[in-house]
């Protein structure tokens, strides 16, 4: 396994989805490499709790 340079889906920004990233993804079970970057997951993540109040 090596590191994986992804672009996200939000910002166009280009990431890096390193190896101890892939390996915990796949710990948990996720089959999918993210499609956003660290910044626009939390940013989407502040917003989805917003949305629930």
């Amino acid at each position: 396994m090596e590191d994986k340079k992804i672009l996200c889906k939000d910002c166009g920004k280009e990431f890096v989805f390193t190896v101890g990233e892939q390996e915990f993804y796949k710990e948990k079970g996720f089959e999918n490499d993210p499609v956003r970057c660290p910044e626009c997951r939390k940013a989407r993540k502040a917003q989805k709790q917003r949305d629930r109040f």
